[in-house]
């Protein structure tokens, strides 16, 4: 299944072939690859509901061909009726992860499409908001293909999910998930789009549609409030940077896990030289994960509330007092959580060299599982992530922001280089990231490093213990001495499965055309001009 690399003067790369097809049409009419991720981003939640939508957040990195680093943060706040007492005097232990009781935040993502517009315009974008809806337009009011991924999907909560106000009507009008070969029109959301387009993006909050979306929220009872919408902005956020030999990478600050993401590259490099495959590869990848998400549940928070700067924690001194932890034969004990999520990831490079690196996600698959009637939105369950209790790292509070699995990824190479790359899956994100990077800079190609077998450390849904999960395609001899070394191997018994992350990876070279490449395991593809 390994998919054939796209070289072009300029590409996209999406988990939906539909997706990465608005990208392209867009770089072939001259726009930038903001503008083209802007429309990927609105056909991607039109006709891959199960992993995102306009009623979730995303977060962007954006690289000028001169060098400077953008980074925006949309991710909404907690509503001003979400409070610990309104929960635990509904009888609540811990926020409910479907139904109107979850869609307790703001969406961030189109306040993110706006803000990345504004520097699209600054960097000589032209094209009209217009334009880069049209084609998600066009999906939901003509109709869609349902993919092959939300066909196969197995959403967690399921009774929950399919009481959740207006799911079955929207998604699974025969009362289970879709068969494959169906097809999906929606008009409520066509019209949303159409207004956006028309009105202007702002109108989600400040408009006509914010108006809509706030009176249908009301009457579901969940706890966001017309004045949450009206105050929301998408902001800039000075994005994290770690120097490796021979490249800088980057990521988002809190309150998403990008920190996760650079301490296990800063980790990794620390343990010495890895050969591709080796045990000594992956067991250095899997213990700084460890340590890495340990440090992540400590300290990642809205960074309104946070204990200091996490830049801290890639300081020298900090990374080389983590990696002398770290046994090299020997795997250390972790008492692990795991956290769900369905997302997409996407990549765009322009011919000026213009790149982005963005992901959206309503969070588990359908979010809170709440479709708004007036608008066909339906709204994340992020929220999900806060706690009842005032002592935990991210407990509740009227406008506070929630932590993110979130993470965009990207690099930039001592020899001109630049990559794009990034993944899908809650707490894999990172994870997947390490991997295909490592493999990338150890010598394999951007289609082999992608296509080449993951796992995912951390404890399954349902199992009550913490194993390493494999693809079926690892050399038996790698996980027996995993194994030995502590780490006990459970076999998926899937060759390629989605989860294990949507991975994508563009690079351009200094000189030279973008190569770019998608996963095997979804339904995208890249595509170039």
């Amino acid at each position: 299944m390994l998919d054939t690399p796209v070289f072009a003067s300029a590409a996209v790369a999406a988990p939906h072939r539909l997706a990465s097809e608005a990208g392209r049409a867009i770089l072939a009419e001259g726009g930038n690859a903001i503008e083209a991720m802007v429309a990927m981003a609105t056909t991607v939640a039109v006709v891959y509901p199960h992993m995102n939508g306009i009623g979730g957040d995303g977060f962007w990195l954006v690289h000028e061909p001169g060098g400077r680093m953008h980074g925006i943060e949309a991710c909404g706040p907690a509503g001003s009726l979400a409070t610990i007492e309104r929960y635990r005097a509904r009888g609540y232990d811990g926020i409910p992860a479907r139904g109107p009781e979850a869609a307790l935040t703001v969406a961030g993502a189109v306040g993110g499409w706006r803000l990345a517009l504004e520097l699209a315009a600054a960097l000589g974008g032209r094209l009209p908001a217009r334009e880069l809806l049209a084609d998600a337009i066009r999906h939901a009011r003509e109709g869609y293909a349902v993919s092959a991924s939300e066909c196969a999907g197995k959403p967690h909560e399921l009774e929950a999910l399919k009481a959740a106000p207006g799911f079955l009507g929207t998604f699974w009008p025969e009362g289970e998930a879709p068969k494959p070969g169906t097809r999906r029109r929606m008009d409520a959301l066509a019209g949303t789009l159409q207004q956006l387009a028309d009105a202007g993006l702002d109108d989600f909050y400040r408009g006509d549609v914010g108006r809509e979306i706030a009176a249908d929220l009301e009457r579901l009872g969940a706890p966001v409030t017309r004045a949450d919408l009206e105050r929301y902005r998408a902001r800039t956020v000075a994005p994290l940077s770690l120097a490796l030999p021979g490249l800088t990478v980057w990521n988002l600050p809190p309150p998403t896990q990008g920190l996760a993401a650079l301490l296990i590259l800063g980790l990794f490099e620390r343990l010495g030289r890895a050969g591709l495959d080796s045990f000594e590869h992956h067991h250095g990848l899997i213990e700084a994960t460890k340590r890495a998400l340990a440090i992540r549940d400590r300290h990642v928070t809205d960074p309104a509330h946070a204990a200091g700067d996490p830049l801290r924690f890639l300081g020298e001194t900090a990374l080389a007092r983590e990696a002398a932890a770290i046994d090299a034969g020997r795997a250390a004990p972790w008492p692990v959580k795991q956290s769900h999520g369905d997302t997409v990831w996407m990549g765009a490079i322009d011919g000026r060299g213009l790149a982005v690196s963005y992901i959206q996600s309503v969070y588990w698959e359908y979010g809170s599982g709440c479709v708004l009637p007036a608008t066909g939105i339906h709204w994340q369950n992020r929220g999900t992530s806060f706690s009842l209790d005032e002592a935990a790292a991210n407990p509740l509070m009227p406008g506070r922001k929630p932590f993110h699995t979130l993470n965009p990824a990207f690099a930039r190479f001592d020899d001109g280089r630049i990559l794009a790359y990034g993944a899908m899956g809650g707490d894999g994100q990172p994870q997947f990231q390490a991997q295909i990077l490592t493999r990338y800079r150890l010598g394999q190609s951007l289609a082999a490093a992608v296509d080449a077998p993951r796992w995912l450390f951390g404890r399954t849904w349902g199992s009550a213990s913490t194993a390493l999960r494999v693809e079926s395609r690892f050399d038996p001899g790698l996980l027996e001495r995993l194994d030995a070394a502590g780490h006990p191997v459970e076999d998926s018994g899937a060759a390629y499965s989605e989860g294990f992350g949507h991975a994508g990876m563009l690079v351009k070279q200094a000189r030279g055309p973008v190569e770019a490449v998608h996963d095997p395991r979804s339904d995208g593809d890249a595509r170039g001009i």
